[in-house]
């Protein structure tokens, strides 16, 4: 399915526009439907199907969750080439890229088609991850922190006792679990984009001031700690490291976020990423290098004009 309307505002990155202040502000997602027992998007097995970019820590944090609740039989997924162009990710057929796949469902050739095929009047990014249902044709949901709460709790009654009893944002840890996602997101998560997408240089300088004012806050309550909140594996604990696996690769030289290294300045924060990368393999299984650093350095010439992409940093994690 083609259109002929011209959405390059919505899939070239070259076109994003910054606020007059040269800082970039981040749109909301745009599906934001449930699965849910008893609703339009009732849990049914192998109905669901993933959509995702490796390169993407929104997406990541997603294929994160999917394979620690052991999901895999159950939501079918799709990765997506890391080099997004003018008409945003394409899949295999656009761009055989290693690892890249074809899409299964409709053979499209951009993520930007399988949205207009829900909308064709569509207004706004076409973005991994989100859920398509293959029952209405239609997206479910784009919005990778809803995801993630789909995957921890809808399909529970489907999994073996262990992974059902798995609970990434349990009841009596949620407030601290809240608190941490309410400034990690911003000041780290988005904050390393808000820095390297920044076109002026107050705005660039407010905004890396910013990231590393959160990742002291982290290395500070990580001290002597396996996890970020309710001495237990959690939501939280994903939703940073997504961000924390790529600081060093990409965000340091890329956007700019170069006060520090995560491995040279916060040992804490280092020593936490490693062993989830290396102790469970969830977090391991879902990071791939190559496309990570493919795509930020490949997919923005606005920032990087000669689209080399670096050989390091060596390695790309430290061993425990």
């Amino acid at each position: 399915m083609t259109t002929t309307r011209d959405t390059s505002h919505f899939s070239d990155i070259t076109k994003m526009k910054s606020s007059a202040d040269g800082s970039f502000n981040r749109a909301p997602s745009s599906f934001r439907n449930f699965i849910e027992p008893g609703g339009k998007f009732a849990p049914e097995k192998g109905r669901y199907h993933l959509y995702v970019s490796y390169a993407c820590p929104w997406a990541t944090r997603t294929l994160i969750v999917r394979k620690l609740k052991g999901l895999e039989d159950i939501i079918s997924v799709t990765v997506v080439s890391p080099r997004m162009g003018a008409n945003g990710w394409p899949f295999a057929a656009a761009d055989a890229f290693p690892g890249a796949e074809a899409d299964p469902l409709f053979g499209a050739q951009h993520v930007r088609d399988l949205y207009l095929r829900v909308n064709p009047e569509y207004e706004g990014r076409f973005t991994v991850p989100f859920i398509w249902d293959k029952a209405n044709n239609t997206i479910v949901n784009n919005e990778s922190s809803e995801i993630i709460r789909m995957f921890n709790t809808a399909f529970n009654d489907m999994l073996p006792a262990d992974k059902a009893a798995l609970d990434l944002y349990p009841t009596e840890h949620r407030a601290e679990i809240d608190a941490i996602n309410e400034w990690v997101y911003p000041e780290i998560n988005n904050g390393v984009y808000r820095a390297g997408f920044a076109t002026q240089q107050e705005a660039y300088e407010a905004a890396v001031k910013i990231v590393f004012g959160g990742l002291d806050k982290a290395e500070k309550i990580l001290k002597g700690k396996d996890y970020l909140a309710g001495g237990r594996l959690t939501e939280a604990d994903v939703r940073l490291w997504v961000t924390i696996i790529r600081f060093d690769p990409v965000y340091v030289g890329h956007f700019k976020c170069n006060f520090n290294t995560i491995r040279g300045g916060y040992p804490e924060i280092n020593r936490w990423m490693k062993a989830l990368y290396w102790k469970i393999p969830a977090f391991k299984d879902s990071t791939d290098f190559h496309h990570i650093k493919t795509h930020y350095y490949w997919s923005h010439p606005t920032i990087n004009a000669t689209r080399i992409v670096p050989v390091g940093p060596v390695p790309d994690v430290e061993p425990l």
